[in-house]
């Protein structure tokens, strides 16, 4: 071979292999089609192998799995940024990490502004934790792959000036059950239809309420793994929402905002949704809102707005899952409360869209662009959001003065497994609490309390937690309440019936450790079966994970059997004693869904004849648990000598959107063995019930075991309560004898989203032999 050829052949090879090393795999190269493609979605396997390949292949990305999902799949995330930074990644977190907490570097200005030059803005962008929203989990490649490949200056100065952690999936083994049942409806008259099953296996939608409360293994992975290591300064939480209003949502939220958020989170998210708006709307982009539909009340939503961080959350109109569907202007319509008209411009909604087509691939065009418009902010303003996360820090840690709130005494009842439950939740939050071993306040002492200072970076947090809640009295034009995006009440103390005391006065003590943790044991109850629809309903599986997670034995890991229609109807309940309907209405349980809206095995509910069942199940010695709505179902199939005073009530005068109220027990009963007098109830949209005794009769078959105030002002705890008076004096919990079994009715939600330990003991209880 000649020299000039072979050196001109060696040249061609090297170039094609440094070609084919630093080529950037496409998404299309790992699933065989575009992300954003009609009727087309993407298995949890393909999205990790997708990722790991761009791992692979780009300097600038970085992939990690951090642990297993609740059904034990990959949970990870990527880190993607400039090369020269991924190499410093410890230099960056320390960076954040010293102005997440002034008091790291003693809040001394000087060195926080040096921090402030080096350092990065840290960008989470969280997809997919509402899996039938499909765009996003989607959308989290297209991003990833055009920050990995892209030479634009745009991308350039991102990747230089931020640190963008991505996780494709909040829920990753919800992505498998929508796509199995996409595909298994795909060219089907169902097709686009969501699945008659939960897409998360115990709490589906709740799994984002669960942000103050950590009780599931994504969460617990997400705030310990990513938020409590980085301290992101921005949040781009990626949603989608109904298909006839807008076609993106950005904040800043409607009113009311929590009062522990700071005003420089309210400040930075406002600068933040705006831009987007505006940017987005002179791109073309029609259909934008915001200061609308969602609000910023809750912490459930929202760990970063209590820990220096803005959250973002944009929610994208859906189509048919992966399906494109057409939606007419005329039929655009909101609820009067969203505070816009989608068929008319106005300050917060610039440019009404017009309607027509709207497919999946303009789902994830609106998703990349508000997420590229987002992050080009948060790269071209890195200095101004540090400074701006640096002040929130500052505040949190300075000492307070006398006269203002200190911090509280969290008391440790002869029960104590709400005390230390509250202290877990703390502390994984990032708030330090400590045990003195001794304590003198105002002449009294305190013994085995827990202190929580107000001085410390996530102080706020623990006081949103702490205090209860007065939710505004907002009403429209006709005099309408409001209603909240979600509910109105979060006051861990009263749901686990621990005592705080606030302090307003300085107070030194000697701190000892304590790293005492607590799991209630319930006992195993081989015997009990719930209620699962197949209209999914969350309080079902927040019924099944209460009793699969607070157990004594590992063979209670399958004690809380889920029993369907099927099997009612077909009287198949010998093997059972028990049997829980958790919250679902009346409708839902007997009709289920209509002929034809669902393949046929998913269409009905128990029917006359599972009712029937149900009675000789009764009577024959099995015990029925009824909670909140599904009380209403057991009053007028079992024509229970019963009213539910709530029914019918005009939302003008009555109206308690998830508040926390008090009730009496009569702790005679078994039921209430063990509890004390003074105890609360999770009322939203429940039942009130006022018994229709017999004067004639020498007993009566039922029994009170608890029951709201007789004085009105007595009954409101923390939230909103319109009308609570309608409440005094009436049943909310009852028990009704039938044949040699017992019907128990909760007027409440004894369980509520696995918070409510104040109650556990009621359910427990009402499901011992």
């Amino acid at each position: 071979m000649p020299k000039l050829f072979r050196v001109f052949f060696l040249f061609v090879l090297f170039s094609a292999v440094a070609f084919a090393q630093t080529k950037i795999p496409a998404p299309a190269d790992a699933l065989g089609f575009t992300p954003g493609d009609d009727r087309k979605l993407a298995s949890w396997n393909q999205i990790l192998d997708y990722f790991r390949k761009l791992d692979e292949g780009s300097d600038r990305v970085q992939f990690q799995e951090i642990g297993k999902s609740t059904m034990n799949v990959p949970f990870v995330y990527a880190t993607i940024s400039a090369p020269e930074n991924l190499k410093n990644l410890e230099k960056f977190k320390q960076i954040n990490a010293k102005l997440a907490d002034p008091r790291l570097i003693k809040s001394n200005e000087k060195l926080a502004a040096d921090l402030i030059k080096q350092g990065k803005t840290i960008v989470l962008i969280t997809c997919g934790i509402h899996s039938t929203e499909v765009g996003s989990t989607l959308s989290s490649m297209l991003i990833a792959h055009r920050l990995a490949s892209s030479n634009e200056p745009e991308i350039q100065k991102i990747l230089q000036n931020t640190i963008v952690l991505l996780v494709p999936s909040l829920n990753p083994d919800g992505v498998d059950i929508v796509k199995n049942w996409y595909d298994k409806t795909l060219g089907t008259k169902f097709e686009g239809t969501t699945p008659p099953e939960l897409y998360h296996k115990y709490v589906g939608h709740d799994n984002n309420r669960d942000w103050y409360a950590f009780t599931q293994i994504e969460t617990q992975l997400t705030v310990d793994k990513i938020h409590n290591v980085w301290h992101p300064q921005i949040v781009n939480d990626i949603h989608q929402q109904g298909a006839n209003g807008a076609r993106l949502f950005v904040p800043p939220y409607m009113k009311p905002v929590e009062p522990n958020v700071p005003k420089e989170i309210v400040e930075g998210y406002t600068e933040l949704g705006n831009y987007i708006l505006r940017e987005m709307t002179d791109k073309g982009f029609a259909g934008i809102t915001n200061d609308s539909i969602y609000d910023a009340w809750t912490p459930a939503r929202a760990y970063s707005h209590y820990h220096g961080g803005v959250r973002i959350l944009t929610e994208t109109a859906s189509a048919r899952l992966a399906s494109p569907m057409k939606v007419e202007f005329e039929k655009l319509r909101v609820d009067a409360s969203d505070n816009y008209d989608p068929q008319k411009a106005s300050a917060n909604f610039p440019k009404p869209w017009q309607g027509g087509d709207w497919t999946l691939r303009d789902i994830t065009n609106y998703m990349t662009t508000s997420s590229f418009t987002l992050l080009k902010h948060a790269a071209e303003n890195r200095e101004a959001w540090l400074k701006r996360f640096y002040a929130v820090g500052k505040e949190a840690v300075r000492p307070r003065k006398n006269g203002e709130l200190q911090g509280f005494i969290v008391q440790q009842p002869k029960d104590d497994k709400g005390f230390y439950n509250v202290v877990e939740i703390l502390r994984r939050g990032g708030v330090k609490v400590d045990f003195p071993s001794s304590l003198q306040l105002d002449n009294k002492s305190y013994e085995k309390v827990a202190v929580i200072k107000l001085d410390q970076p996530y102080g706020l947090f623990a006081k949103a937690l702490l205090e209860k809640q007065t939710y505004p009295n907002l009403k429209d034009e006709k005099g309408n309440p409001i209603p909240p995006y979600d509910v109105t009440a979060h006051t861990l103390s009263l749901l686990m019936n621990t005592e705080v005391l606030p302090v307003f006065k300085a107070f030194k003590y000697k701190s000892l450790s304590d790293e005492k943790s607590f799991v209630e044991q319930v006992g195993c109850y081989n015997y009990l079966g719930v209620y699962r629809s197949f209209v999914p309903s969350m309080d079902e599986g927040w019924t099944r994970w209460i009793f699969n997670t607070f157990t004594t034995a590992d063979d209670c890991a399958t004690s809380a059997e889920s029993i369907e229609n099927k099997a009612i109807q077909e009287n198949q309940l010998k093997d059972y004693k028990q049997i829980i309907f958790p919250d679902q209405s009346p409708n839902q349980i007997l009709n289920g869904y209509a002929k034809g809206a669902m393949p046929d095995e998913y269409t009905g509910g128990i029917g006359a004849e599972g009712v029937e069942n149900l009675r000789k199940f009764v009577e024959a010695g099995g015990t029925l648990v009824f909670l909140n709505r599904a009380s209403n179902f057991a009053i007028e199939q079992f024509n229970l000598p019963v009213t539910d005073v709530t029914k019918g009530a005009n939302r003008k005068d009555f109206y308690i959107p998830g508040s926390i109220l008090r009730t009496e027990l009569d702790t005679a009963h078994p039921i209430a063995k063990g509890m004390p007098k003074d105890s609360i109830a999770w009322f939203e949209d429940s039942p009130a019930f006022e018994i229709k005794t017999d004067p004639l009769a020498l007993t009566n078959n039922f029994k009170i075991i608890a029951s709201y105030p007789k004085n009105p002002k007595d009954i409101m705890l923390s939230g909103w309560a319109l009308g609570a008076e309608r409440l005094a004096g009436k049943a909310a919990l009852v028990e009704f004898m039938l044949g040699k079994g017992k019907i128990v009715l909760f007027g409440f939600r004894p369980q509520y989203r696995g918070q409510s330990l104040a109650t556990f003991p009621l359910l427990f209880n009402a499901i011992s032999n």
